[in-house]
């Protein structure tokens, strides 16, 4: 491959020879390449299909191909191969057995960065290395380049063809002088038939409703379609602009009641439905008939959720699909099995949890993040046990009857008063994982942050996802290697969401200009627990390398606070336990102010004596959270004025939560324990980075 004419041609040629040997074989009824074809396949590619002769049993063999995954589409992956790559994927950290990487967001050259991280790339380099063999970097960037422009040539042509690929792999692979595989098998499989485009645009109706109308509304009870009335209204949604759907009433509430659909004077942006499951599937007929709705958010569960369900559920997907293809597109449908939507600027709250049992914080600071879910109890207790996440909107996916996680993403990827985007995930719908993966990657390209947990991350947990919102769960090493690739932060466990949700909501408009981090504290214990905890799988912070200045600085803060016999000027410092609000604040003003410090965790230790960290001190009255001279006064204007972060550690029980809310209030990023802090910020680090790199390399489409 001489230049790049030379390489796009012969690109050309191995699809088109790929594309004769895949029909041939469809044509002869059989699903595989026999092998004089995948000889001829890997001799286009540039390898043998045979072990190399004499070969050094030390040399380290390797796996590359493309798999057809039911969410993603055609995967491009690579990592260990042999013995090695039948080890359990469990026993290695994330991107060290293998990558993954969605074959439409990639290129020969991103890919081979990323196959760097792997075992299989360090022990090639250092075996071809012994053996003066240099770099094996070229032959796998020109290797990887020609399987992604396969993948791309067959997915362009999949939908004029009865077959597709289903899996090529190469395995045993040697890169000595020459590439040689051990051995290599191609498989096709039938087309997945295609959903129909949503039309997307209406979600703007969706969430910002000039008219909503509420079907399942009990004139004498207080059922869930009644407490989602009291909850509009509640919320300040206009009375006015309201509808139920109930012919045996006039009013509820003080609210309008019409007979059906077909008697409204006007289309309603919003229906929100809360009827029986069993009614729901004639009423969709009538929605779709009449276009009287443009949005439609469908609460009941039990469609598709259980075995009896599913076969019904589907054919009622199938009407909303079809109802696509009309003029406009049909409405769309949120749900079913859906908790409802929270939309502070459309000024509803369609979900049927009572005000009382979940009270919406009025957060002063602009509301700049997004969450979807389809689990509505999640966002619920994240909500609850986090009130400063409070989102800008709240959206509740069920089980993705017609709008997907591909669906909404796309959509507030280009939203600009959005700048987070969480999601909770437990299934996606055949092919949107690509799509999602694709609105991941423009939203970073955007300045947006995409923080996912997937759920299901266990065969038993997979189980109980297919009968919460009848998803397939998905392989989650696949999910995660392309979801990272792609340029979300994917998240572990809840905590870890809630974390990096919060972190992310709260760092957003700062630099992370590296990963060199200053930790601080008055507890020896905290700021060595900061220096432990700044590894997290295949990155890492460092400890930054203090200024002769900083160090001159730090050193004057002591001496005026009578601490400098006391302790040593280094990095993590420990201040001890009497410097005060003002010893705290200064001194992580110099940390940070340090052009070898990107960020400052600080430890702001609420049980000192010498700290303001009490509401009301009985010991020392005025000597608490009123004092102008207290870390609740001092450390927002630092915070507010600093392009870099700085994180407050607020270690203590229940006496200092109104130390750590009043900070929180104003804007502070605040965790109750150091380990979780640095953790955190390592992930958040990694993600800013990469999502700095991914938008240096192309630029966002318009």
């Amino acid at each position: 491959m001489q230049n790049s004419k030379d390489t796009s041609a012969t690109r050309k040629d191995i699809a088109h020879l790929a594309s004769a040997l895949f029909d041939q074989a469809h044509a002869q009824g059989r699903a595989e390449l026999d092998t004089s074809a995948l000889q001829a396949l890997l001799g286009a590619l540039g390898a043998a299909l045979h072990p190399p002769i004499g070969a050094d049993h030390n040399q380290p063999v390797m796996r590359v191909g493309l798999d057809h995954t039911r969410e993603f589409g055609l995967v491009l992956y690579a990592g260990l191969g042999g013995l090695d790559a039948q080890l359990d994927a469990s026993q290695f950290q994330p991107d060290r057995a293998c990558v993954q990487a969605c074959a439409a967001l990639t290129s020969g050259a991103d890919f081979l960065n990323l196959f760097r991280r792997t075992l299989a790339y360090q022990r090639l380099l250092l075996w071809r290395t012994q053996q003066g063999l240099g770099t094996p970097d070229a032959a796998l960037r020109g290797l990887f380049a020609a399987l992604l422009a396969l993948a791309q040539d067959l997915s362009a042509q999949q939908a004029n063809r009865g077959w597709m690929l289903q899996r090529m792999e190469i395995d045993g692979l040697h890169l000595g002088p020459a590439l040689n595989a051990g051995q290599a098998q191609c498989t096709l499989g039938t087309p997945c038939a295609q959903r129909r485009p949503r039309p997307i645009h209406k979600i703007e109706q969706l969430i910002h409703p000039r008219s909503i109308g509420v079907i399942g509304v009990s004139g004498s009870s207080m059922n869930f379609g009644r407490i989602i009335l009291r909850n509009l209204m509640g919320s300040g949604y206009p009375k006015e602009q309201l509808l139920i759907i109930r012919p045996e009433e006039s009013e509820i509430d003080g609210v309008r009641c019409v007979p059906n659909l077909r008697a409204l004077a006007a289309p309603l942006d919003l229906l929100i439905v809360a009827i029986a499951a069993s009614a729901v599937y004639e009423l969709v007929d009538e929605i779709i008939d009449t276009k009287a709705v443009a949005a439609v958010m469908l609460i009941p569960g039990s469609l598709g959720e259980t075995q009896a369900s599913r076969e019904p559920a589907a054919a009622l997907a199938a009407r909303i699909n079809a109802a696509h293809g009309q003029d406009g597109g049909g409405p769309i449908f949120l749900g079913a099995n859906c908790l409802g939507v929270v939309s502070h600027p459309g000024h509803y709250d369609s979900w049927f949890i009572p005000l009382e049992r979940l009270p919406k914080p009025q957060k002063k600071a602009e509301r700049n993040a997004v969450m979807l879910s389809q689990s509505g109890a999640f966002m619920i207790t994240r909500l609850s046990q986090n009130p400063w996440l409070d989102p800008r909107y709240m959206l509740a996916l069920g089980n993705q009857t017609d709008l997907t996680h591909g669906d909404m993403l796309s959509y507030f990827a280009q939203r600009a008063e959005i700048d987070t985007i969480g999601v909770y995930v437990e299934g996606f719908k055949d092919g949107d994982g690509h799509d999602f993966a694709v609105a991941v990657r423009e939203a970073v390209r955007r300045g947006k942050q995409v923080v996912v947990y997937k759920s299901g991350r266990t065969e038993p947990g997979a189980g109980g996802v297919m009968g919460h919102t009848a998803s397939v769960a998905g392989e989650l090493s696949v999910f995660e290697s392309v979801l990272r690739h792609a340029g979300a932060i994917v998240a572990r466990d809840f905590n870890d969401f809630d974390d990096l949700f919060y972190l992310a909501s709260t760092l957003h408009n700062k630099d992370i200009l590296g990963n060199r981090l200053g930790a601080i504290s008055g507890a020896g214990f905290e700021a060595v627990g900061m220096a432990d905890n700044i590894h997290a799988g295949s990155f890492s912070l460092q400890m930054g390398t203090l200024q002769v200045g900083t160090v001159e600085r730090v050193q004057a803060i002591l001496q005026a606070k009578r601490l400098d016999a006391l302790v040593e000027v280094r990095n993590p410092i420990d201040i001890n336990p009497g410097a005060d609000d003002e010893a705290h604040l200064q001194i992580a003003q110099a940390f940070i102010e340090d052009p070898n410090i990107d960020a400052v965790v600080i430890g702001l230790d609420p049980t000192a004596p010498s700290v303001r960290a009490l509401e009301k001190s009985q010991l020392r009255p005025g000597f608490d959270l009123s004092d102008p001279k207290s870390t609740v006064h001092l450390m927002p204007p630092l915070v507010q004025a600093c392009a870099k972060p700085i994180i407050g550690v607020i270690d203590g029980g229940k006496l200092y939560d109104a130390m750590a809310e009043r900070l929180m209030d104003q804007g502070v990023c605040v965790f109750r324990n150091c380990a979780r802090a640095t953790q955190a910020l390592v992930r958040y680090t990694e993600a800013r980075l990469n999502a700095e790199r991914i938008r240096a390399e192309a630029p966002s489409r318009s």
